[in-house]
Order: structure tokens, then sequence, then C-alpha cells
């Protein structure tokens, strides 16, 4: 059964560029596949090579933290762009800091940094449904 219809791309811009990596971070992985996201609020993007099985994501890299410009709902699988450029996948969310925010988890091939990857502030980020363009 098919659950997801077409959804709006949820936008933001960067606002705090992270450089640093763990190997041993201990986040975990929420069972929840999606997570509703509102205008104005602010969460930090997170980037590992973890998979949706592993009980524990220890190696990541640090994107930064993105304001919500336009709200919607970030579903596992949602394609990363960040100054027009794909960085990765939705893997899901971690919520050690909620209420005050989630760890956006993108799955790539390696974790990096923004520092990694020249993130600056004020960049577009935008979650897209896969299989629709930016």
């Amino acid at each position: 059964m098919v659950e997801d219809g077409d959804k709006r791309t949820v936008s933001g811009v960067l606002v705090k560029v992270l450089v640093h990596r763990r190997d041993d971070r201990g986040m975990r992985l929420e069972e929840f596949a999606s997570r509703c996201v509102r205008q104005g609020e602010v969460h930090e993007l997170v980037t590992t090579d973890h998979g949706v099985g592993d009980p524990s994501i220890d190696r990541v890299g640090f994107l930064g933290f993105t304001e919500i410009a336009h709200g919607g709902v970030i579903d596992r699988g949602d394609e990363v762009h960040i100054g027009g450029r794909y960085v990765g996948t939705v893997l899901g969310f971690d919520s050690c800091h909620f209420p005050n925010h989630y760890n956006i988890l993108i799955h790539r091939d390696a974790p990096v940094t923004g520092r990694q990857i020249e993130l600056t502030p004020e960049s577009a980020v935008h979650f897209v449904q896969s299989g629709q363009s930016t």
C-alpha cells in the first residue's frame, strides 16, 4: 500500500556552519520515518554513513544548523540540497536535544563537516521529496 502522496519542498537557510566530527556520538535513530517542522524552527544537520538498522549512530560529521523558512514534512529518503548542491538523503531523526531541536541525520558514503564541503551561512537548504527536482 502506498502511503505517501506528493508534498511541498521544505526549505530553509543555513544559520551556522559546524566543523567537527565524532566516531563515538551514540545518537539513536527515532523509529519515526517523518517529522513535521514549523517555520522559524532551527534544526541541526548531521551526516553519517550508518543505515536505518544500526542501533547507534556513532560516525557523524556536523554540517550546521538550518532555520526552517517554509514548514512541512521531512521524510526519510528526502534529498538534502544545500547551496544548490546535493548533500545526501535523510536517514531519520535523533531527538536527544528535543524540544530545542532535532538532529536531522543525512546519509552519505562518508560523514563530512560543513567546513569540508565549504558551506556558508545564508545558503539555501532544501529537503526535496525523492524523484522531484529542486
